[in-house]
């Protein structure tokens, strides 16, 4: 779990994803964010104004701040020249982070739903039925294209379909073991 709380200033105005809402904002340069998590390849952030934003890697770069990434995290399965699996999808699922919770979303029990049907054109397609923690959260459709991104890299992976339900709500119970260790639940 990456908890750093580091303060970075920001030397360029940044696009940002606000959290929970999903909405889009803009920090300012010389703004100064505590880094609240870094993991899947983002960075959530606690405003000035003490609003939790995302950061994407990509503007990380850009402003010079890839450092707060810290060390690159591997994708699991994304051998390019690998055999399909399942385990592969879960074990790369793993690598996506709720923004909120520094807990990937198969701990969290966002995943509902993961199967794979073979295409006409060859390779397979992955359907994820997924929810989030609270059906107000504007990060579904942010997390959604986390993951089709992150399986995509996968071999043998065509297509990747992500529903977002709320049937059933996601409640605590879905939680596995060791993320209600890691979150203190316990």
């Amino acid at each position: 779990m990456s908890m750093s709380r580091s303060i970075a200033e920001l030397p360029d105005d940044c696009a940002v994803t606000l959290i929970p809402s999903g909405m889009t904002a803009i920090l300012h340069a010389g703004d100064q964010v505590m880094v609240t998590q870094a993991l899947g390849g983002s960075i959530t952030v606690q405003t000035p104004t003490g609003h939790l934003a995302r950061i994407e890697a990509r503007d990380l770069r850009r402003l010079g701040l890839e450092d707060l990434l810290g060390e690159p995290e591997e994708d699991k399965g994304a051998d390019p020249d690998g055999e399909f699996s399942m385990d592969a999808v879960t074990e790369q699922l793993r690598t996506v982070f709720d923004p909120e919770i520094p807990i990937n979303i198969v701990d969290l029990g966002l995943i509902y739903r993961c199967d794979a049907e073979p295409t006409d054109a060859g390779g397979n397609r992955i359907l994820i039925d997924m929810t989030m923690t609270a059906p107000g959260c504007g990060m579904g459709d942010i997390l959604a294209e986390d993951v089709k991104a992150k399986l995509l890299r996968l071999p043998g992976v065509a297509t990747v379909d992500v529903n977002i339900v709320f049937d059933p709500p996601w409640g605590m119970e879905k939680m596995s073991e060791t993320a209600k260790i890691e979150l203190g639940l316990y």
